[in-house]
Parts: structure tokens; C-alpha cells; sequence
């Protein structure tokens, strides 16, 4: 589980979407205050999904080979071979132009609830219920299992964190090389979503076999 929930973390937080979203957030009028509020409903978002993992489980793994533990594995399959065919989709498809989204022009009066909101639609859902699925055999009456979940979630989150900090310690050299970050970003967008959604995708696979087949 340990494994697995660092590589579903890291795909997470390494995303290009929701960093330059969070970038741009950072960039506006009331910057600070607009990622503060993006990054805290992210990483509730996290903490909210494995919270009614646990509740669903009673902080018990199910027996292996049971239907609950099957079917875990059976989504975390489902998601690989989604990621995989995604990544090999948008590898396939035509370059589109990127720039600034639409909201971007209204992002200086947006409010914090708009900011927040902004980290649900960024969320990447698949990885997301990938690292829900895992958490299921958390055992959480031993420290270890609570630790590696608390691990995930800060490691999900853990750009956005870095970042944040950044802007508020360095805000004239954060704001320049931010923005530059973001430039870059968008710049490779394709390239990075398709490497993540493949090298994800075929780590979930692989796991998600042996563990149905061992």
C-alpha cells in the first residue's frame, strides 16, 4: 500500500493542470488568499475521500480475496487501463494552442469560494479514487498505516504547499519565476499529461494484476 499511495501522490501533485491553475491563482489581485483557499479545499478534498474509505471499512483491510478487496483491485485496474488509453489518446491527438483559460481575465474578483471551487474541478478524479481504492487496506490501528495516509495527502498536495509558501516569503521573486513556471507548463502540457497518465496508468495495471493473480 505504502508504494503505491507515494506513486499515486506523486502523480498527483506533479500534474500540470491544477499547478498552473494554482500559479495563476497565486498571480492575481488577492493572491495569497486566493491559494490559500484553493490549496485547503485540495487538500480536503484528499483527506474527505480516504476519510469515508475508512469509514466505509471501520479502519479494517478487508481479507484478501474477499469481494470488497476484488473489487478494489478490479478499480484500480479499471483506472490504469483508463489513464493508459487517455494518455495514448491525447499522445495521438493534434497539438492544440494553450493559453490563459477563460476565467483567468475574471480571476482578480473572484472570491475565496470561487478559488476553492477551482480545486474540485482541478482534482485529478481518477488518480484520486486510484489512491482511494489503495487506502482501503489501511489498517488504522497501527501508527504506520496512519502515517502513510497523512503522507499521501501531503505528498498530493505538496506543490501546491511549496508554492504557496514561496509567494509568501518571496513575492517579488516568486511572482516572476512563477509566472515563468507557468509559461513552461503550459508549453508542455501535453507532453507531461501524457507521460503521468501513461506511467500511472501502467504502474496501476501491473500492481492491479499481480495482486488479482498472486
Amino acid at each position: 500500500m505504502t508504494l503505491d499511495l507515494m506513486v499515486i501522490g506523486t502523480a498527483i501533485t506533479l500534474g500540470p493542470l491544477h499547478n498552473s491553475a494554482f500559479i495563476l491563482l497565486l498571480s492575481s489581485r488577492r493572491g495569497i488568499r486566493h491559494g490559500l483557499a484553493f490549496l485547503l479545499s485540495w487538500l480536503a478534498n484528499l483527506i474527505t475521500v480516504i476519510a469515508v474509505v475508512v469509514l466505509l471499512t471501520g479502519g479494517q483491510p478487508p481479507a484478501r480475496h474477499s469481494a470488497p478487496s476484488t473489487a478494489a483491485i478490479a478499480a484500480k485496474l479499471a483506472i490504469g487501463l483508463a489513464l493508459m488509453l487517455y494518455g495514448a489518446y491525447r499522445h495521438r491527438r493534434p497539438p492544440r494552442p494553450h493559453g490563459p483559460p477563460r476565467w483567468a481575465a475574471r480571476i482578480d474578483n473572484a472570491s475565496l469560494v470561487t478559488a476553492a471551487g477551482l480545486a474540485w474541478l482541478f482534482q485529478p478524479w481518477g488518480l484520486v479514487g486510484a489512491g482511494a481504492a489503495t487506502a482501503l487496506d489501511s489498517d488504522l490501528s497501527t501508527l504506520t498505516d496512519w502515517l502513510v495516509l497523512t503522507g499521501y495527502c501531503l505528498l498530493a498536495t505538496l506543490s501546491l504547499i511549496v508554492m504557496e509558501m514561496y509567494a509568501v516569503w518571496r513575492p517579488a521573486a516568486a511572482n516572476a519565476r512563477l509566472n515563468a513556471l507557468r509559461s513552461w507548463l503550459e508549453q508542455h502540457q501535453e507532453q507531461l499529461v501524457v507521460t503521468l497518465a501513461l506511467l500511472a496508468g501502467l504502474w496501476l495495471t501491473a500492481r492491479s494484476i499481480y495482486e488479482l493473480v498472486a
